[in-house]
């Protein structure tokens, strides 16, 4: 098999390791792009240099937006990383592995994973689980970069691609960007340029530099609201509510995952809730939730009959990854700029929220209340669905 000849060049107890943990042809890779990918990064755990001291700074840095070396799943490249990285990671204490967080993390998710932990239990003491004390590993704080006013005074255009980019950047950058003084001058001078607008009388600049908070103006549209495709790569119960989850959900962004902060213990088993594909709300703005601050929200599905009677995780199509739009059908929105932050006071989600539901196919859709016109909740890999639930409302 080909993938004899890609792990030939491991140390005989790591080749064992990827070679009971990785049996199938597609855990090599399901396309060639992938299968390069793959042993690439085998060639790079055979070479030994990838999990030296001196090397682990610099894969914390790869590892920061990946939960997997390749692509969105598992692979042999990950089972073989994790073997190289065990007698190091096996001995480390918490200030050691604390200083390596997206290491730590990545290790401790390929580790758990079925099909790792079997075959790693079966060459035991070599692979033996190793615990840390994730619960007290310090946060990894998301550092907003000051608005680039300069930037926009140079496109006094209105170039619709630097606007664009300027809205992408401010989603990740809003959660913690903090309150100074100059933020209520811009609020007032946009809202001096929008009335300028209305009169007819505003300029280019102004126009240019305000055309997603004009959208905010008009009636609440679906295409406000900032879906993103994402995946839990881990989560625990809420130290001080009963009721709460903390996960840490990849959505591609630099910065590592964000937490968020769900109440779906008494309706979703913990087990159901770990690495999985899940469709999050990117830019409500952030909540406090009982001393923990939660940066998104999950997207579920509830039974039209209630709460008791089922929720389920909408999920993203077959194909997706952490961080693809998710958008909605029409070509109205298709190709709209969400918000930065959905203004709270506006109740925009709110106003839309009801609209979404699950039609007769299980498919993830918003219904135009005026019109009755159905518009699909997609991706570019297809349609998101709810696993069973019919009629269902979406929140």
């Amino acid at each position: 098999m080909a993938s004899n000849t890609v792990i030939s060049a491991l140390p005989p107890a790591l080749r064992d390791l990827v070679g009971a943990a990785s049996p199938r042809d597609e855990d090599f890779g399901v396309n060639e792009k992938d299968k390069t990918e793959v042993s690439e990064w085998i060639s790079k755990v055979a070479q030994g240099d990838i999990v030296q001291p001196s090397a682990v700074k610099d894969l914390d840095a790869t590892l920061t937006p990946k939960t997997y070396l390749v692509s969105n799943y598992l692979t042999a490249a990950d089972v073989a990383l994790y073997g190289a990285l065990h007698p190091t990671f096996s001995q480390l204490q918490p200030p050691q592995y604390y200083s390596h967080p997206a290491v730590t993390r990545y290790f401790d998710h390929i580790q758990t994973r079925p099909p790792v932990r079997k075959a790693a239990d079966a060459l035991a003491p070599a692979f033996a689980l190793v615990t840390f004390d994730l619960d007290n590993m310090p946060k990894i704080e998301r550092k907003a970069e000051p608005p680039k006013k300069k930037e926009k005074a140079q496109n006094p255009s209105g170039d619709a691609k630097a606007e664009k980019q300027a809205a992408l950047s401010n989603k990740a950058e809003e959660p913690v960007a903090p309150a100074s003084d100059a933020a209520p001058k811009k609020e007032k001078k946009e809202k001096k340029d929008k009335a300028a607008s209305a009169a007819g009388g505003a300029s280019k600049k102004s126009g240019g530099k305000s055309a997603p908070a004009a959208e905010d103006l008009g009636e609440p549209v679906p295409s406000m609201i900032d879906l993103r495709v994402g995946h839990i790569v881990d989560i625990r119960k809420h130290p001080d509510a009963d009721g709460l989850y903390v996960e840490q959900i990849d959505i591609g962004e630099e910065t590592g995952p964000r937490t968020v902060v769900s109440g779906l213990v008494h309706y979703i088993p913990i087990e159901q809730m770990r690495d999985r594909d899940v469709i999050t709300v990117c830019n409500l703005k952030p909540a406090n939730m009982r001393g923990i601050k939660s940066f998104a929200m999950l997207l579920c599905a509830t039974s039209k009959d209630g709460k008791e009677a089922g929720i389920e995780l909408v999920q993203p199509p077959l194909g997706s990854k952490p961080g693809d739009r998710v958008y909605f059908e029409g070509e109205k929105f298709e190709n709209a700029t969400p918000l930065s932050q959905l203004n709270p006071k506006k109740k925009i989600f709110e106003t839309i929220q009801p609209g979404f539901t699950t039609l007769e196919s299980k498919e993830a859709a918003w219904v135009d209340p005026v019109t009755k016109s159905v518009h699909k909740i997609l991706t570019a890999n297809g349609v998101c669905v709810a696993p069973t639930l019919i009629g269902a409302s979406l929140s």
